[in-house]
């Protein structure tokens, strides 16, 4: 049942008449108006049951107790990637809802330092009314992503001199390069090491995101192809200007507090740890123990 916003009681008992939720127009009125509740009903989406208690209809029409959908987004998604399941939740053409995430300007709309809203529609599983307007669930995902930057949180990343949107991105790199979550802090030392020495990151997923997507491979001719994009950190030193991807809080967390291990390079096992080194010779090492690794794990 659909009780759209500024209807009247009596248009109500017209739908619940209708649909068969209440037989007896007139004691139900006159019940709502005992108790009150013609005056308190919430507009939304319900689920109501014939044979329900006409207390238990009224309690879940004046308490909004609406029919919600579920929209689930993992860590590490782009904007990209939640296209289809914010299309699905507000019920809008999947291009409108693109054209609203990849606005240049959005982040100013929601106070975030931006580019863009990239990077700062947070994870998580949220509930929505069908229908519901496309601004609200963009503002529902900044409400927690700002959630998540605690006091604490706060007095560290002015302790590391970072910027909020530095912050964000190197931890969006991480969340990309993390298969397993109690290897962030590590990942993290890396790059925190490499920027530190003016070494340039040369991380993956960053060059996967200036190519507009993901492949298997990491080619150099692909790294070469887009030298001049500033999200290519084999090329750009630094930070690229934004995130790649929407970080966790344990990514989030990682990128506050990598370890002080003075690792320089990481490689990717098949079983999705990584091998961390200090030096190039001991990462070329490195990079031949796991292609043996990923050779034995093709084998039948």
């Amino acid at each position: 049942v659909t009780v759209p916003a500024g209807s009247t009681f009596d248009s109500i008992l017209d739908t619940l008449v209708t649909r068969g939720v209440v037989n007896g127009r007139r004691r139900f009125r006159l019940y709502a108006r005992l108790t009150g509740a013609d005056r308190q009903i919430r507009s939304g989406n319900y689920e109501l049951v014939t044979g329900t208690s006409w207390g238990e209809i009224l309690e879940t029409l004046t308490t909004g107790r609406v029919v919600t959908s579920e929209m689930t987004i993992p860590e590490g998604f782009t904007i990209a990637d939640m296209v289809a399941r914010v299309a699905e939740t507000v019920e809008r053409p999947a291009d409108t809802v693109r054209a609203r995430l990849t606005d240049p300007d959005a982040h100013l709309r929601w106070d975030l330092p931006g580019p863009g809203l990239e990077g700062y529609l947070f994870p998580d599983t949220y509930r929505f009314a069908p229908g519901v307007a496309l601004d609200v669930v963009i503002e529902t995902m900044v409400e927690r992503y700002h959630a998540a930057w605690t006091a604490a949180r706060i007095t560290r990343l002015e302790e590391l001199d970072m910027s909020e949107n530095e912050l964000v991105t190197l931890a969006s790199i991480i969340q990309a390069e993390a298969r397993r979550v109690e290897e962030m802090p590590t990942i993290s030392a890396v790059y925190h090491n490499r920027l530190r020495r003016g070494m340039r990151l040369q991380a993956d997923p960053t060059v996967l995101y200036a190519l507009g997507g993901r492949r298997e491979r990491l080619l150099y001719a692909a790294i070469d192809s887009v030298a001049d994009n500033p999200y290519n950190t084999y090329i750009q030193r630094g930070l690229p200007p934004g995130p790649i991807a929407a970080p966790g809080e344990a990514a989030i967390h990682a990128a506050l507090y990598p370890t002080e291990e003075g690792y320089l390079y990481f490689v990717a096992r098949p079983d999705g740890r990584h091998i961390f080194t200090h030096s190039l010779e001991e990462h070329n090492l490195a990079r031949e123990i796991a292609r043996s690794e990923r050779n034995a794990a093709a084998r039948p």
